[in-house]
């Protein structure tokens, strides 16, 4: 088709076998669309087109449904992202209904016979690593082979200080759960490859609060645009990976003992970090000033 659709928040661009959407830096777009920046759609990853009313008065929608498993963003949301937040909404006009509705037909037509079927793999890009994002109780990081998890001091509980800071290779995961910022108990947790069904996690039973395989979200940590984009990043590199063969316990490492690993050495910017972490809670009134002075003094103490 070669042309482009320009609506609002983002503008689809068609070519012979995808649709390119940009998205806008404005400052009323939803920031999860500055974070995806753009993204390359293929007609296969598509299962219908939908073209409906807008919520606000005078817009048209145009939207695309992607198919079960093609996109690894939409994946990992599992329908908590807003209507607001859908990248794959296109608000309009009322007066380009006609011209909608023309690229509605010729979307409609670019689809593949295999449109109704779930996809077999991810056939849309995923976020690129590295990637990182603070949680409430710990700092997130994914450099496209690992996951990590470095816990905070004023918010990791202390089943999760005892566990250590911990790495996954993305060859013993299975699946990512992500559970939206927006709700009550958000979190993001890695699920071990073999696990019988999504119910049984890292540590079965386990509050997420507990689990060395989860950061927890709360208000101001853990954003959708920060925390979604990581999650779907993880979720496609665990899909590609080869799984990692399980150890004898005669030769598997020895976990970390108590306290923040196995190294006993922090790096001054984490340890920065931390401190500013810590600043922002006494700021906001849930640290005492001798509290806080107690814990940066063992913060500083770790250099």
């Amino acid at each position: 088709m070669g042309d482009v659709l320009a609506g609002i928040h983002s503008s689809w661009e068609f070519d012979s076998d995808s649709v390119l959407i940009r998205f806008e830096r404005g400052i009323r777009t939803p920031k999860l669309f500055h974070v995806l920046g753009e993204r390359r759609i293929p007609y296969e990853a598509l299962s219908r087109i939908e073209l409906a009313p807008g919520g606000r008065r005078g817009t048209i929608v145009m939207r695309a449904v992607p198919r079960a498993g093609a996109d690894p963003l939409v994946e990992a949301a599992d329908g908590q992202l807003k209507e607001t937040c859908d990248p794959y909404r296109l608000v309009l006009p009322a007066e380009r209904e006609l011209l909608a509705d023309y690229y509605v037909s010729e979307l409609r037509s670019a689809l593949g016979p295999d449109a109704a079927e779930p996809a077999p793999a991810h056939l849309v890009a995923a976020p690129e690593p590295p990637m990182s994002f603070k949680a409430y109780d710990g700092k997130a990081r994914f450099n496209g082979k690992e996951v990590s998890f470095r816990w905070f001091w004023t918010g990791a509980s202390s089943a999760k200080w005892k566990a250590g800071d911990q790495t996954f290779a993305v060859g013993e995961l299975e699946g990512v759960e992500w559970r939206s910022p927006e709700v009550f108990r958000g979190h993001l947790r890695l699920i071990p490859r073999g696990a019988a069904a999504p119910a049984l996690r890292a540590f079965p039973g386990v509050e997420v609060d507990q689990d060395p395989a989860a950061v927890v979200f709360g208000l101001g940590y853990g954003l959708v645009h920060e925390s979604l984009p990581f999650a779907a990043a993880v979720l496609a590199a665990v899909r590609e990976a080869e799984p990692v063969p399980a150890l004898d316990a005669a030769t598997a490492p020895n976990p970390p003992g108590p306290g923040r690993g196995a190294s006993d050495r922090r790096d001054p910017a984490d340890i920065a970090e931390r401190i500013r972490h810590l600043g922002e809670l006494h700021e906001a009134g849930l640290l005492t000033d001798e509290e806080f002075s107690a814990k940066k003094a063992d913060l500083l103490a770790e250099l």
